[in-house]
């Protein structure tokens, strides 16, 4: 993954950055690429420089993070110590042109512990650190090949999961009974771990776009919204599907058909140079031309890759231009209150000229 630290480093150069202190676990697994060492503990950090490329962890980790750094820039320190203490050190012995920069994601107790650390250094590394806002993040943006590869197998395995619990839904179940079936259907099929946590929300539950599945029992006619994904080799996939048991109301039909318009229409339009908010004011276009102005209510889409929630966002807050790499959802939704939701949800890759869906489920309306 020398590439990636290859653009980190071009990035700090451009923005007058010396060095950076990487806390954020997510961004020390996207740099380092490193795979069968993280687990959800937050104990490493990353010191990149012009000239260093450094991971100090703990001795938990030490000897699958020196078989993971083998052959590769990254030098593997875990002698012990408060990453703070350690961070500090290295900034003091860079000299580096720039000061040291940190993410504004870091805890305040960390933030404190490490300005305490650099004051004891003293000299030019006693200035206070330069703190950034999604520095990494927006590198993570765009994909290379091998995240793109790893989210196609997420997807493969979450299309699968789908068949496999429309084949198991039956009315009279509860809505938590089959996110047990859809989530350990996942984990039989390879997935690593869950994307996030599914929600299975049926009748006027699912007009609530987050509903948490509970004890409410799938009924006759009820519309059923499944959202869900896998985690494979570190990366995550995002569907959303609606299902009707046993029969469609006329409502649901309406809902489901101008829902899918909005999707197809703006997977249509996706490429390089459109926007964010462009492509969520297409799907609100279609939404109002059939009936259902102002029903949304959420953004149309967000980044995916090793956190569920990536930049760039699909929203009427981002006008900046999409580009090759960029991975995202496109989920337009309608929430009629107490009566029913429905959302349609696939996710791809921007091209160099369009949109590669990975998501391979039907876009038919499925009555079980």
């Amino acid at each position: 993954m020398e590439h990636r630290l290859r653009r980190m480093r071009a990035a700090l150069a451009d923005a007058g950055i010396g060095s950076f202190f990487c806390t954020d676990l997510s961004n020390v697994k996207w740099l380092t690429g490193f795979s069968g060492v993280f687990d959800d503990e937050p104990a490493h950090t990353l010191f990149v420089s012009a000239d260093e490329a450094a991971m100090h962890t703990d001795s938990r980790y030490a000897q699958a993070a020196c078989n993971a750094a083998e052959g590769t820039p990254w030098q593997v320190d875990a002698s012990g110590g408060s990453h703070a203490a350690w961070v500090a050190q290295r900034s003091a012995a860079a000299h580096a042109e720039g000061p040291l920069a940190i993410e504004d994601s870091m805890a305040l107790a960390a933030y404190r512990a490490l300005g305490s650390a650099l004051a004891q250094q003293g000299g030019a590394a006693a200035a206070a650190p330069r703190e950034t806002g999604d520095f990494v993040r927006r590198l993570r943006a765009v994909k290379d090949s091998a995240e793109i590869d790893a989210m196609r197998a997420a997807q493969a395995i979450t299309d699968a999961a789908f068949e496999h619990i429309a084949g198991f839904m039956r009315v009279g179940m509860t809505e938590r009974e089959v996110q047990l079936e859809l989530e350990e259907t996942m984990r039989r099929m390879g997935a690593e771990d869950l994307a996030f946590s599914s929600i299975v929300a049926s009748g006027a539950n699912g007009a609530a776009p987050h509903s948490i599945p509970g004890a409410k029992r799938l009924e006759e006619g009820d519309m059923v919204v499944l959202d869900f994904g896998a985690r494979k080799h570190g990366y995550c996939s995002d569907m959303t599907r609606a299902v009707c048991m046993g029969h469609a109301s006329d409502e649901a039909r309406r809902v489901f058909s101008a829902v899918r318009a909005a999707n197809e229409a703006v997977e249509a339009m996706l490429r390089p140079g459109v926007t964010g908010a462009q492509a969520h004011e297409l799907a609100e276009q279609v939404l109002a031309r059939e009936g259902y102005a102002g029903k949304m209510g959420h953004g149309l889409g967000h980044g995916v890759g090793i956190d569920i929630h990536e930049l760039p966002n699909l929203s009427p807050r981002n006008q900046a231009p999409l580009e090759p790499g960029n991975v995202v959802t496109v989920e337009p939704g309608v929430y009629l209150g107490g009566v029913l939701g429905c959302r349609l949800e696939d996710f791809g890759v921007i091209t160099e000229d369009g949109f590669e869906v990975f998501t391979k489920s039907t876009h038919e309306l499925v009555i079980i």
